[in-house]
């Protein structure tokens, strides 16, 4: 990758995330669901059968069904509405990452406190074709920020970046 293909990047412009990061999230939120989902179904039918109290079941099911019946639908519908408030701008002096929908954080990463960076991909990124950007800084708070929702080849670019162009070693 050349100077100008990694620094084309750094212009400046606040960027969202790759929109393909909402089903992601999405799947994620299936997941989750289905773990709280079966995990309380068990909590509330296995001690309700073994002390013989079906009727305790009957009376809960429905209060079960509707609790998860919400958070499948808050699952569903929370991905858009923090990928609207998740977005970055890399430029010349780092990284400012911005999220988040009730509290707001904008995390700024000047490429002099940079130590390495990564790229990861678990297998549903893979799929999607997203990756997540880590970046290690010197300090103990926020020494490990990651971005995630970036396009592979964006997430690379912004990562070729933010190393250090200079051939000598920074120790």
């Amino acid at each position: 990758m050349d100077a100008e293909t990694a620094d084309s990047i750094a212009d400046g412009v606040r960027r969202p995330v790759d929109p393909r990061w909402i089903p992601l999230q999405r799947i994620h939120g299936v997941a989750v669901t289905a773990v709280l989902g079966l995990g309380s179904f068990m909590a509330i039918v296995l001690p309700s059968i073994a002390d013989r109290r079906l009727w305790l079941v009957l009376a809960l099911l429905p209060l079960w069904a509707g609790v998860v019946a919400a958070l499948a639908w808050q699952m569903r519908r929370w991905p858009p509405i923090a990928y609207r408030f998740t977005s970055y701008v890399v430029d010349d002096a780092g990284l400012e990452i911005a999220r988040g929908v009730y509290w707001r954080t904008v995390t700024n990463i000047p490429k002099s406190r940079i130590q390495h960076t990564d790229v990861s991909q678990g297998p549903l990124e893979r799929r999607h074709g997203l990756g997540t950007l880590v970046v290690y800084t010197a300090g103990t708070q926020h020494s490990q920020v990651k971005l995630p929702g970036l396009a592979f080849a964006t997430a690379q670019r912004i990562r070729g970046h933010l190393l250090p162009h200079d051939e000598g070693d920074a120790v």
